[in-house]
């Protein structure tokens, strides 16, 4: 049974006797008029006319002095007819091959062909082929079948092509953030990039990653959170920004997480957390109405979400009266080992390091996973939450809201707090929670407080990442991203084929 290296051999053969010809197998220009859906759905306007299509060789016959190739493009495939007497001969300046060297060609080369669209005698819509030029030659064979998870995502370029309904999800994804970007910018937002490398992580509850930069010779942290530099564009005398772009927490991969994913925040001045959660309908609606033509999903583990009509408010839950309700659990008054004791009760982790918080939070994602939504989650305890406003007739409360579905919250969002007294004793709460071992407990961020003290508006903030689109099309979170993040890793077949580098 022949190798992956054999047939690697055999093209890298055939590479030589390309070359040998005087034929480039890797030429720079291409000269493609349609795609291969055009030819295939236009085809009673195309009939008779010459076009010339690109793509990837996916099966190639011959018979004497006929030949088919069916080439594959981004938009679909369409059959090349080959009739030798039709086929213009070998021009090795310009890379064009003839019907003697179509022995020459493998499944996985990229060509270009020139010709009449037409249908063959069997009614098949194909490209008469005049003139076939080679664009690339592929050295490795793309396999029929690809099934094995680790492989998949670790040739995730091979996967795409063998799987097309993967490639077809990222087009999604590409559509998902768009809507997201044309929602805001029709409403008068600014995108503002912001950087990514900053020496304070701030605006959630992460533990960030690390690195240096030689230029400074200081560490910085990649962030976190959009959040913080956004609101100082409030303070400059923006009223409506937002980013779209990675964000890094240094925290285990799970079926919901990734350390490295694509997120979205957007801030907006004059505005409060009432007024947020009516954008936030609308938001939604629109992404899933422009991503995928619906507001019904049936999700991975069976609930079903509904985000309704147009005007309809998405229903509100409390997360104390969830906790009261649901785990006899007073928010305020409980002890923490009250809160212990229902955690083991549960089947919940007890660390040694947990806190009021922490424990709180354990309890609250083991009711959320029953939720289908789409629903708010408000009351959320003023400790739990260091950067929002407070609700005027409950201090003990913010003016928050996390919108929850499938049993996950999908985006948090606050009326933002502005009051720089009362911004820094908050950041001193959470210094203290890390000096007693917390890791993902904000860091003081003074520079913030100052940027406070010059005023900031009020504001409501939101933010979601990518597990929003994740969940609707029913995925884990590795495979919802185009290249995920794995342990670097090199099989035996590549290790023989480069034995003169170092592969350790």
């Amino acid at each position: 049974m022949a190798t992956l290296q054999d047939y690697r051999d055999e093209r890298l053969r055939k590479l030589d006797e390309l070359k040998e010809l005087g034929i480039n197998p890797y030429p720079a220009e291409s000269h493609r008029t349609h795609n291969a859906n055009d030819v295939t759905q236009r085809f009673d306007d195309l009939q008779g006319q010459t076009v010339t299509i690109t793509g990837r060789i996916m099966g190639l016959r011959k018979f004497g002095k006929l030949a088919f190739i069916v080439v594959r493009d981004q938009s679909g495939q369409v059959q090349l007819f080959l009739h030798a007497p039709d086929v213009a001969p070998m021009d090795a300046k310009n890379s064009v091959v003839g019907m003697e060297q179509l022995p020459l060609l493998d499944t996985g080369d990229f060509v270009e062909a020139t010709g009449e669209v037409l249908k063959t005698k069997t009614g098949e819509i194909s490209v008469g082929v005049r003139t076939l030029r080679l664009l690339t030659k592929s050295l490795r064979p793309i396999p029929t079948e690809l099934s094995d998870k680790e492989q998949r995502l670790r040739r995730r370029y091979v996967d795409m092509n063998v799987n097309i309904e993967v490639r077809e999800r990222f087009v999604r994804r590409s559509a998902f953030w768009q809507a997201t970007r044309d929602f805001l910018n029709e409403r008068d937002f600014l995108e503002v990039n912001i950087p990514v490398l900053e020496t304070t992580a701030g605006g959630a509850d992460a533990t960030p990653f690390m690195t240096h930069m030689n230029a400074l010779d200081q560490d910085f942290y990649l962030r976190i959170s959009h959040e913080l530099p956004l609101k100082r564009l409030l303070v400059a005398g923006y009223e409506k920004v937002y980013d779209i772009g990675p964000r890094f927490r240094n925290e285990n991969y799970s079926e919901e997480h990734l350390p490295e994913h694509v997120a979205m925040e957007w801030y907006w001045a004059y505005s409060d957390w009432e007024k947020g959660m009516a954008l936030t309908e609308e938001m939604i609606r629109h992404i899933v109405d422009k991503t995928w033509g619906k507001r019904q999903f049936t999700l991975a583990d069976g609930k079903t979400v509904d985000f309704g009509s147009d005007g309809e408010h998405f229903s509100r839950i409390s997360f104390v009266e969830v906790l009261k309700n649901e785990f006899g659990i007073d928010v305020f008054d409980s002890t923490i080992d009250d809160i212990a004791g229902k955690l083991k009760e549960h089947g919940l982790e007890v660390e040694k390091q947990d806190n009021r918080q922490r424990s709180l939070d354990k309890l609250w994602k083991k009711h959320r996973k029953t939720i289908a939504g789409p629903v708010f989650l408000v009351d959320i305890p003023t400790f739990m939450q260091p950067l929002a406003k407070v609700q005027p007739e409950n201090p003990q409360l913010t003016e928050q809201f996390n919108l929850v579905f499938g049993g996950s919250e999908m985006c948090k969002a606050f009326s933002e707090l502005n009051d720089p007294v009362d911004q820094y004793n908050r950041f001193l709460e959470q210094q203290k929670l890390r000096d007693e071992g917390d890791d993902e407990a904000q860091m003081m961020d003074i520079d913030y407080v100052e940027a406070l003290e010059y005023a900031m508006p009020p504001a409501c903030g939101l933010g979601f990442s990518e597990r929003v689109f994740w969940s609707l099309e029913r995925l884990s979170a590795r495979e919802g991203v185009p290249f995920p993040a794995l342990r670097h890793e090199l099989d035996e077949t590549t290790k023989s084929i480069y034995p003169d580098i170092n592969l350790t």
